[in-house]
C-alpha cells in the first residue's frame, strides 16, 4: 500500500494492508457486518472484530445501525467515520472560482461560488483563493485547518520548471512567478495544481463514463476546446504540462495561425470550440440563434440540433457539420494514440448527446484508422470540480487511512 512504512511481510504491514483494505470496502459497499467483512477480505471472524476494534478506537469507523430482515437480533454494522478527513477542490474559471469540500465518504458538505469579474483583477489572486475556500469551509461548518488537502483546477498548466501558469493567457492574475510561493504561504495544508480538462477525465474515470478503462481521451469543449489523455490509467501531462492542448491543433479547414500560445486562437479551436458555432449556425441558415454568452449559446445550438428530424433542417446541418469539424481533430488524436475509449465531455459536447455522439463516430470511422468506442460524459456537474475533489480525497485517504504509523 502506498504510503505504508515498515518492512514488507511483517505483522504491522500486514495489518495496515488489511485495515486499508476494510476501509475500501466500507466506501465502495456502505454499512457491513462484520461476517460480511471477513467474507470480503477472506480475513477470519476473530481477524476481522479485532481490525473493526482497531479502527473504530483510531476514530476511522463508526459502528451504526443493524441488519434486518433475518431471524434472530441484527448483526451490527459498521461505516467509514465521515469525519476522518476533509479535502477541498477548487474549479477556477476567468468569471469565478467554485469552491467544495467533502468528507472523506466523498460526500459533498460545502460548497461557494465567488465570482472574479473583470479583466485585471480587484482582489490578488491569493485572496481570492482562500476566499472561495473559507467560503466553502464555511459553509461545511468547518475551519480552514480542518482541511487535509486542496486541488485546484485551472485552464492551462503550471510549467514545472519555471512555476508559471502556460497555455492560459485569459486567466488574470494568474501569471506571477510567485504565485505558487505565496499560495504555499497562506494556506495550512498541502496543494496541488492541475490542467482543468485533466481534472474532468478524473472525475469520468472514477465516477463516470470510463470507469474500468486504462487508455481513453477525454474530448472537452466549453469555454475552451482541449482534451485530457490517460496512458495506462495515469494523465499524461507531458513534459511542461501541455499535452491535450489540442486547441491549438492546426487541422484542415481552419486558417494556419502563427503564435496561438499568444494569441489564443487558430486551429482545432477556431474550428470546433464554442465560439465557432453561433457563426456557424448563421451561415447554415439558423434564424433563432441564443444570445449571450457564446458557451450557453453554443450548448442551446447542440441542444436543439440533437433534436432536430434527419430531413435538410438548418439545425441538422449544423449538428453534421459540427461532427465533421469535432472528427477533423479527433482523427489526429485517435491515429497517433490509439485509445480504447474517446469521452465526449463539456456543455457543447454533452448537450448533443447520443445524436451528436454517432455522428462522430461515423465521420470518426471515415478519417481515422482505429475505431475507439465513443461515449458521451456521465458527469455532467461540475465535472473540474468533481475531479478536483476526487484527486485530494484519494490523497486523503491514502495519509487518513494510513493505520501502519
Amino acid at each position: 500500500m502506498a504510503g505504508t512504512a515498515g518492512t514488507p511481510g511483517t505483522p504491522r504491514v500486514l495489518r495496515a494492508m488489511n485495515d486499508r483494505a476494510a476501509l475500501d470496502l466500507l466506501l465502495e459497499h456502505g454499512p457491513l457486518s462484520r461476517t460480511r467483512i471477513g467474507k470480503l477480505t477472506g480475513l477470519s471472524k476473530p481477524t476481522a472484530s479485532q481490525l473493526l476494534a482497531r479502527l473504530e478506537a483510531a476514530g476511522l469507523v463508526l459502528a451504526g445501525g443493524t441488519t434486518e430482515g433475518r431471524p434472530g437480533p441484527g448483526a451490527q454494522l459498521y461505516e467509514v467515520n465521515p469525519a476522518a478527513g476533509y479535502a477541498a477542490g477548487l474549479d477556477v474559471a476567468p468569471g469565478r472560482i467554485l469552491a467544495a469540500v467533502a468528507d472523506v465518504t466523498g460526500r459533498t458538505v460545502g460548497r461557494y461560488e465567488l465570482p472574479t469579474p473583470g479583466r485585471r483583477p480587484a482582489v490578488p489572486v491569493v485572496r481570492q483563493v482562500t476566499d472561495a475556500l473559507d467560503g466553502a469551509v464555511k459553509a461545511a461548518g468547518l475551519a480552514r485547518a480542518d482541511v487535509h488537502r486542496l486541488v485546484i483546477g485551472t485552464p492551462g498548466a503550471f510549467d514545472p520548471g519555471t512555476g508559471r501558469l502556460r497555455y492560459a493567457s485569459h486567466l488574470p492574475g494568474w501569471h506571477s512567478p510567485a504565485l505558487l510561493e505565496e499560495l504555499a504561504a497562506a494556506l495550512p495544508m498541502p496543494v496541488e495544481y492541475e490542467n482543468d480538462v485533466n481534472l474532468a477525465a478524473v472525475a469520468e474515470q472514477r465516477l463516470g463514463a470510463a470507469r474500468g478503462h486504462e487508455d481513453f481521451v477525454l474530448l472537452w469543449n466549453q469555454e475552451g476546446l482541449g482534451a485530457a489523455l490517460v496512458l495506462g490509467g495515469r494523465l499524461h501531462r507531458g513534459w511542461t504540462g501541455g499535452a491535450g492542448e489540442v486547441g491549438f491543433l492546426p487541422v484542415p479547414g481552419a486558417p494556419l495561425v502563427r503564435k496561438v500560445s499568444r494569441t489564443g486562437s487558430g486551429g482545432f479551436q477556431e474550428l470546433a470550440g464554442s465560439q465557432a458555432l453561433p457563426g456557424l449556425a448563421r451561415e447554415l441558415g439558423v434564424t433563432d440563434v441564443p444570445s449571450g454568452p457564446y458557451t450557453e449559446a453554443a450548448a442551446a445550438l447542440v441542444a436543439r440540433a440533437a433534436r432536430a428530424g434527419s430531413g435538410d433542417d438548418p439545425h441538422r446541418r449544423l449538428l453534421q457539420t459540427y461532427a465533421t469539424r469535432l472528427a477533423t481533430g479527433l482523427a489526429s488524436l485517435v491515429s497517433v494514440l490509439d485509445p480504447e475509449l474517446v469521452v465526449l465531455s463539456g456543455t457543447s459536447l454533452t448537450a448533443g448527446g447520443e445524436a451528436l455522439r454517432d455522428l462522430v463516430r461515423d465521420e470518426l470511422e471515415e478519417l481515422a484508422a482505429s475505431r475507439p468506442r465513443l461515449a458521451v460524459g456521465d458527469v455532467t456537474e461540475h465535472p473540474v470540480l468533481r475531479g478536483a475533489l476526487e484527486s485530494a480525497l484519494a490523497a486523503t485517504r491514502d495519509e487518513v487511512f494510513d493505520t501502519s504509523r
